[in-house]
């Protein structure tokens, strides 16, 4: 089985396209955990404990590990030990450089840590994502249309030629790779486009931040997003991870993954059947 046909199973079989985002900002923590090292461990610990149920995936960000200083990795390596091994894990590193640099960043992420996916940064060129996409098996996921504001600045230029800086880079980018090894982040925020986008892309993943707490919807992402296989992997955030401040942060993560679960087979079965 490829790893597309592997992801529409596992999405499939637990009827949720949830990816779980853990962003364990030490000032956001439950005061009852406090701000030490071992507090991102137990917290972490916990959300994947109260979500594994419903979710598929977990996308693990780096920032929130590397501001800890010299056990930034150590702690990474921690929490990638604690997610199923039946979810695809994604580390959200936004790498992107050129030669022997962007070889040892793949190298770190795949090999080293044994992650399954790895988000990298397309503006360098191909040259700067092929160091991934030699690993064959895993998945690249790059960055297309962001769910910040500031995707304005670059992303959404027209060209001389017609179209936007995104549709570019997605134009190229798919011919380097196929639907089983590259898949792309698309923000929530612009539910709008997920049409034009999947006239471009066709049936590939879609790695969608931004529902909850930055505004989007699974409603809106669904209408305009969703294949015949799903097609994507709706991530949240903070909106489960900070749920709740107080001793039952875990409950309170995990009724916010169900939700959003229910609503993903809610949604999906209804468009799915009028096709």
């Amino acid at each position: 089985m490829s790893r597309y046909d592997d992801l529409v199973h596992r999405i499939r079989d637990r009827g949720s396209f949830l990816c779980v985002g853990l962003d364990p900002d030490r000032a956001r923590l439950p005061q009852h955990l406090g701000t030490e090292p071992q507090a991102i461990l137990d917290f972490c610990e916990t959300i994947i404990q109260h979500t594994a149920e419903y979710a598929v995936s977990y996308k693990i960000n780096l920032a929130f590990f590397e501001v800890l200083g010299s056990r930034s990795m150590e702690l990474f390596a921690a929490v990638r030990e604690m997610i199923p091994s039946d979810c695809l894990l994604i580390a959200d590193a936004k790498r992107g450089d050129i030669g022997n640099s962007s070889r040892m960043y793949a190298e770190t992420f795949f090999d080293t840590y044994q992650c399954d996916a790895v988000t990298v940064a397309p503006y360098m060129g191909k040259d700067s994502v092929q160091a991934f996409l030699d690993h064959q098996d895993h998945w690249t996921v790059l960055l297309a249309l962001t769910s910040n504001s500031g995707s304005q600045d670059f992303q959404r230029l027209s060209l001389q030629a017609g179209g936007q800086v995104y549709e570019q880079v997605l134009h190229q980018s798919m011919r380097w790779a196929d639907k089983s090894q590259l898949m792309y982040v698309v923000g929530a925020t612009h539910p709008e486009m997920f049409q034009q986008l999947r006239n471009i892309i066709g049936d590939r993943f879609l790695l969608v931040p931004g529902v909850g707490a930055q505004g989007g919807t699974v409603a809106e992402v669904c209408a305009h997003g969703l294949t015949d296989d799903v097609g994507l992997l709706i991530n949240s955030s903070r909106s489960i991870i900070y749920a709740s401040s107080s001793a039952d942060f875990g409950e309170a993560a995990a009724a916010a993954a169900r939700d959003l679960r229910d609503q993903m087979r809610d949604v999906a079965a209804s468009q799915l059947l009028r096709r």
